[in-house]
């Protein structure tokens, strides 16, 4: 299994352990990672900056269909060739939480729906995240170039081009 580095937002402790691994508990959020050709969709979230589309899970909801409700309400993006490629182990004092991640490609841009989520979407590529990225660090870097990688290998003839 591939390794990644570990990584902090504020005191909390955050891991990345890849697919096939899957928490052991019902995940409370999920991040998105949904590439237009080599580049990524970015979200101006209030109170966090530029980041990939992300949120909750909530109770009526998988994490994919999380996945996909974030990414239209925050983004304005629908999703094609959906993959699941991880999760986040986030741990601060002894609460532990996970956060499932996905990869995909966008099938198509629309408006945002949620205008207080959201300020505003832009596709952007790796190199320039670190100047945007409102938490970018070694392991953020790691996650971005792992879920390309898995973007560029999906054999869904949909997905190619």
């Amino acid at each position: 299994m591939k390794r990644f580095p570990t990584g902090s937002f504020g005191r909390q402790r955050l891991q990345f352990f890849p697919a096939p691994f899957k928490a052991p508990l019902r995940t409370f959020a999920v991040l998105v990672f949904a590439w237009a050709g080599d580049r990524v969709v970015i979200c101006d979230i209030e109170d966090r900056g530029w980041c990939i589309p992300s949120g909750r899970v909530e109770p009526d909801e998988n994490s994919m269909e999380a996945a996909r409700r974030e990414s239209i309400e925050e983004a304005g993006v629908h999703l094609d060739c959906v993959q699941y490629i991880g999760c986040y182990h986030i741990s601060e004092r002894r609460e532990v939480r996970w956060a499932d991640c996905y990869a995909a490609k966008v099938a198509k841009v629309g408006e945002i729906e949620m205008a207080e989520e959201s300020k505003g979407m832009k596709m952007v590529t790796i190199e320039e995240l670190p100047n945007l990225y409102h938490l970018w660090n070694p392991l953020t870097e790691a996650v971005f170039n792992y879920s390309y990688e898995v973007v560029q290998r999906l054999s869904d003839p949909r997905c190619r081009g």
